[in-house]
């Protein structure tokens, strides 16, 4: 069930691990894929970092985990079910709980991250019931078949999608005629707000929260349209028609599977299969948004992409099979560099570096963050687990967490 190694080491690098509360979500703080960490290794042994354990009973899934306090939570699907599951940070299964029903056609391992935080787990299943679990005792406090009751559309792959807390209130994205948005108290899960709809299809994408001009404000991406929500009633402030900013046609125009990255009043969206990657400024007052510049150098599949010192990392789409890796200046859109490097994959970054995870074969690449060009420092290959690698990295006090298919590996990476 379970692999054992160096656990005894984990303990004490980690005597606490206590995290803010925005680093337990999908991404980390903000969903920007940069992990606060330092004192972490520049280069890896040969052979990849040490493996502390690994465990092989999580269920399927391409989600990441989320630590939180001294504990792990990861969901995975079991038979037709989601389920979250509980570790203890050498590994331990504490416990396991169902919360709703796993997407029912092509891959339909779990796609949502838990949001951890006062005591409880936030998840969205892959047919989008959305619930509230009791950290303590691994117990359902709420659940709300929220794609139901709302009357949603998602697209052909079903909900990819993690929650988004903002004060009491968590987000998440149905789409239809009847909504598109809706806040669902946190204590209950009753509704506190639904926004107007823009009749349109869930796109694969979990929102963030940004503040400009003295507000919060929420922001999406549907199949068609990146919108900015105020976050405390779920007035739309503003909507962008993403799919017709790029005049050519693209062979995947709607498929959208990119957390937005917020830099600086700005906001950049990127989706795959050649549709143009955008940056956009948002209004002193959070009102508008206007498209800065389009880059065809990194349409994004579904890895995700980061900034770093004035820069954006990620992979492109070449077609479903490859892609390249690539460095655009954030101010600009120029790009600094294309680099071939096994294939196209996710992206995080941490205390200088980033980390690439190809989607082929799972190597994972050390590289330095820095426009002059892609250089791999350190690699090595995740041979446990089944399946494409598209779990997105995980960084949390110096252990690096990896998921592939029904596993988890946790990495020590913190330099000695």
């Amino acid at each position: 069930m379970k692999q054992a190694l160096g656990i005894v080491l984990l303990m004490i690098l980690n005597p606490c691990n206590v995290l803010a509360d925005d680093a337990s979500q999908w991404r980390g703080p903000g969903g920007s894929g940069v992990y606060p960490e330092s004192g972490l290794l520049s280069q890896w042994p040969e052979g990849g970092p040490q493996l502390l354990w690994s465990n092989d009973g999580i269920g399927t899934g391409y989600s990441s985990a989320s630590v939180y306090g001294d504990t792990i939570y990861v969901t995975g699907r079991n038979g037709d079910l989601d389920s979250l599951s509980a570790l203890s940070l050498s590994g331990e299964l504490k416990w396991s709980v169902p919360f709703g029903s796993a997407w029912d056609q092509s891959y339909g391992e779990t796609r949502t991250t838990p949001t951890v935080e006062e005591g409880r787990a936030y998840v969205i299943s892959g047919q989008g019931e959305v619930a509230a679990i009791d950290t303590s005792k691994g117990s359902i406090v709420w659940s709300v078949p929220a794609y139901e009751r709302f009357k949603g559309e998602y697209g052909r792959w079903g909900v990819s999608e993690s929650p988004l807390m903002v004060e009491d209130k968590v987000i998440y994205t149905v789409g239809g005629e009847l909504t598109t948005v809706v806040a669902l108290d946190k204590r209950n899960g009753e509704t506190v707000w639904q926004s107007e709809s823009l009749n349109d299809s869930t796109a694969y994408v979990s929102p963030i929260l940004i503040t400009v001009g003295g507000k919060k404000i929420i922001v999406g991406v549907t199949a068609n349209y990146v919108l900015g929500l105020e976050a405390k009633n779920g007035d739309t402030l503003w909507t962008y028609e993403y799919t017709k900013i790029d005049p050519d046609e693209s062979p995947g125009v709607g498929i959208n599977a990119n957390t937005p990255l917020f830099i600086d009043g700005m906001l950049f969206v990127t989706s795959g299969y050649n549709h143009i990657g955008a940056m956009f400024k948002v209004s002193e007052d959070g009102d508008a948004i206007e498209p800065l510049w389009t880059s065809r150098a990194l349409d994004t599949h579904m890895g995700g992409v980061v900034h770093v010192d004035g820069y954006i990392y990620g992979a492109n789409w070449i077609n479903n099979r490859t892609g390249n890796w690539v460095s655009l200046n954030a101010k600009t859109g120029k790009t600094m560099y294309e680099t071939e490097w096994m294939t196209k994959g996710s992206i995080i970054s941490a205390d200088g570096m980033l980390y690439c995870y190809e989607e082929k074969n799972g190597y994972l690449a050390l590289a330095k963050a820095t426009p002059e060009g892609f250089d791999v420092i350190s690699s090595f290959q995740v041979t446990l687990g089944e399946g494409p690698h598209w779990s997105h990295p995980v960084i949390a006090d110096g252990v690096l967490y990896m998921r592939h298919g029904d596993v988890l590996m946790a990495y020590d990476v913190r330099e000695n």
